[in-house]
């Protein structure tokens, strides 16, 4: 039987916080749900997760410092996992769920994207890249890779040459934009890709701190954002998601926080703050929203994902 009730990370794998006043943050945006992981090689335990992704069936597919992919149903029940092929050089910083048979896994110090089923199996045949390169299909350091509504795909890098390739349903090459820089529509750190139910690409500019979006055919539509800790501002964006209303929910790596904006980029509330108590968080890298609307973060300092109701 689950107690609904708070206690610390340290103390057990699996944390349930939902009594009034556990967990919730002055900013207003969110309370506590569920709090599960903790540090450790076992399966189930976490090492520096790194990315998160969701299925239709609100299962939970994390990797983390030792390239294991873990996949975890709603409520952090482990269910089974992988590694990718070689990790060496360095692990996976990106994961996407594409569809409902396929999860996409930005292989960054490999270069590539490495597609799986969602059982696990790699489909090499459809390995794209694993050159290092500026020219067509070769890549930097891949960051994130997305699907549009037509099937083309869009892949971020940073490092040398900061932008994103966009590919055909055959993998073939399309077109790029980006360059490395600070200007609208250039980027330091293109950290993770969304798109919204209108083909807008959102991108989080990390190390510009900043949110742009952009056409399939690389024209910049909007960008906001600028360095800082008040609401409104962002401090190395990691992750976004966008609710069933069309509202964005960005992770701030350097602020230790959710925030939760506008399409426009007007800030409507923060949840999280430093620390490692429920509701607290630390080097936070991903979040996605499930089936019910529930936010799941992944707290990547403290070995963990918590979950909130908005």
């Amino acid at each position: 039987m689950l107690t609904r009730r708070c206690f610390l990370a340290s103390s057990c794998g699996a944390l349930l916080a939902g009594a009034a006043g556990c967990g919730d943050d002055p900013g207003g945006l969110a309370r506590l749900d569920v709090v599960w992981g903790r540090r450790g090689l076992a399966d189930g335990r976490f090492q520096k997760p790194r990315a998160m992704a969701i299925d239709q069936a609100d299962r939970l597919y994390i990797v983390d410092f030792t390239a294991r992919i873990q996949v975890f149903d709603a409520d952090g029940k482990f269910l089974h996992l992988w590694r990718t092929p070689e990790w060496r050089h360095g692990r996976p910083t990106g994961l996407t769920v594409a569809g409902d048979d396929r999860l996409l896994v930005a292989d960054t110090h490999y270069y590539r994207v490495l597609p799986y089923t969602l059982a696990g199996r790699l489909l090499e045949d459809q390995v794209l890249g694993g050159v290092n390169g500026n020219a067509p299909g070769e890549f930097g350091f891949v960051t994130d890779a997305v699907y549009d509504s037509k099937g083309c795909l869009y892949v971020s890098e940073y490092g040398q040459f900061d932008r994103i390739q966009k590919f055909a349903p055959d993998g073939s090459f399309l077109l790029q934009w980006g360059t490395h820089g600070s200007a609208p529509g250039q980027f330091v750190r293109p950290q993770n890709l969304l798109f919204d139910a209108q083909d807008r690409l959102w991108v989080c500019d990390a190390c510009n701190h900043r949110i742009q979006a952009f056409s399939t055919e690389g024209e910049l539509l909007l960008f906001w954002g600028n360095e800082g800790s008040s609401p409104g501002q962002l401090y190395y964006p990691y992750d976004i998601a966008m609710d069933t209303r069309g509202d964005l929910l960005v992770v701030e790596y350097g602020n230790h926080r959710v925030q939760k904006f506008n399409q426009q980029g007007q800030s409507m509330g923060t949840w999280g703050r430093l620390g490692a108590a429920p509701g607290e968080l630390r080097d936070p890298w991903s979040l996605v929203l499930d089936s019910r609307g529930r936010l799941n973060v992944l707290d990547t300092g403290n070995n963990r994902v918590q979950r909130v109701l908005l």
